[in-house]
């Protein structure tokens, strides 16, 4: 699984077609899986696969977010999120698997659709993430493509009972 940096030296087009690939590869995943499998924790401390479906669900949401926000303003600050939380406050493991995956498959669509009508410049327009300072669209860019890998593999040790 390649790290932030090693997807930051990727051509953009590459960056994209690996975001363009979740959805199918959650799809695959999750696929003739029961909603018990998908809401069993392998342990107290580690999320179930419908725990990780809708926190990449949301996070779609907030990246986009923060894509209109860097464009419309100069240099935004971005507080950080409580993943946790949200999957306690939001219910992810009452929440319908199919209905989230459909969700982010949307999500994803959108912000792959307005991330290739970006030029080089706006792609180079930044704010001030919390914990990881001053990061540019692209920077976001192999930001939400390192978060894939590592959570859908995450979703994948979840299905196989592994923390």
């Amino acid at each position: 699984m390649p790290t932030m940096e090693e997807y930051a030296r990727q051509p953009l087009a590459d960056r994209l077609k690996r975001l363009e690939r979740t959805a199918d590869e959650l799809a695959a995943a999750l696929a003739g899986r029961s909603d018990a499998v998908l809401a069993r924790r392998p342990d107290e401390k580690n999320w179930a696969a419908k725990e990780v479906l809708c926190h990449l669900r949301d996070t779609e949401e907030s990246f986009m977010g923060r894509f209109e926000s860097i464009l419309a303003m100069d240099e935004p600050k971005f507080l950080g999120v409580s993943p946790d939380r949200w999957a306690e406050e939001r219910q992810y493991l009452r929440s319908d698997a199919g209905a989230a995956l459909a969700a982010f498959r949307r999500r994803r669509a959108e912000t792959l659709a307005y991330l290739r009508k970006l030029a080089p410049g706006q792609l180079a327009r930044g704010g001030v993430h919390a914990t990881r300072g001053r990061m540019t669209i692209d920077d976001f860019v192999s930001m939400m493509a390192w978060h894939d890998d590592n959570h859908l593999d995450q979703l994948e040790r979840a299905l196989e009972g592994k923390a």
